[in-house]
């Protein structure tokens, strides 16, 4: 069983497209857990561009007991007006879980994970600060990376396997297949496939839990959670709010959990 934590980034998108309060963040995280979500995830940046501190806040301050709260973002990313910062946002709320991302205010979205032969010379001490606040730390990295053993030393509890080329393969797979002609496409699928389950049983063979997360949709979930063993999470954002256009939230939330079974 793999929990769905519901990314509510794109909801903040659209909030601050226009300015005010609506949509109501608080109000569309709460109607995800009753619909079946056990977690909520939130990317705050620094530039404010979607999630702001003011709402990790009140997310947190919201959610029901059971559910898991997850806040990304870039630990070394220093604070700025209106940003606090990575760890003092988790002082704030206590988040069950961290994800560090090393991803950049030029980044439209994330686009890469750590690399474990080059990790930053705090990494350790940065991962033992937010542990000592209870929060368990997982570590964005590239899917086909196999050698987890600094960040198992420097203290990480899970990876989360960046799925962008994954779903990038599936769909081209998909397109491809149904024009009759899937012979490329569809060994750059597997290959993609192949590449997220070695790193997986790479990260769990030395005690690492796996999540997974980004482009990840109903569309190549299940190929994906059939193909990979073991996998504890997946943070779905992007798709499901777009798939809710057309379904309704709870409806499409619902689905997910179909898929994922918790």
């Amino acid at each position: 069983m793999t929990l769905l934590s519901v990314n509510v980034n794109k909801i903040a998108v659209l909030r601050n497209s226009r300015g005010g309060r609506l949509p109501a963040l608080v109000d569309e995280a709460l109607r995800c857990v009753a619909a079946g979500a056990r977690g909520i995830t939130v990317h705050p940046r620094p530039d404010r561009r979607h999630i702001t501190a003011e709402d990790v806040a009140a997310i947190a301050a919201a959610l029901p007991d059971g559910v898991e709260f997850n806040i990304e973002g870039n630990p070394f990313a220093p604070p700025r007006e209106g940003y606090p910062g990575l760890l003092a946002l988790a002082r704030a709320t206590r988040p069950a879980q961290v994800t560090f991302v090393p991803d950049g205010d030029g980044q439209i979205t994330s686009d890469h994970g750590f690399d474990p032969s080059a990790l930053p010379a705090t990494m350790a001490a940065q991962i033992a600060a937010f542990r000592a606040l209870g929060c368990r730390v997982s570590l964005f990295v590239d899917a086909g990376e196999v050698h987890f053993e600094s960040l198992r030393a420097a203290g990480a509890d899970r990876i989360e396997l960046y799925t962008g080329p994954y779903a990038e393969a599936h769909e081209a797979a998909h397109i491809s297949a149904s024009k009759g002609t899937g012979g490329v496409a569809g060994q750059a699928f597997r290959d993609a496939l192949a590449a997220c389950r070695r790193s997986a049983e790479a990260a769990q063979a030395i005690g690492l839990g796996v999540n997974a997360g980004h482009d990840l949709s109903q569309a190549n979930l299940a190929a994906f959670l059939a193909e990979v063993p073991g996998v504890l999470e997946v943070s779905i954002g992007h798709a499901l709010i777009a798939e809710a256009l057309v379904d309704g939230l709870a409806e499409t939330v619902r689905r997910y959990r179909a898929i994922t079974g918790g």
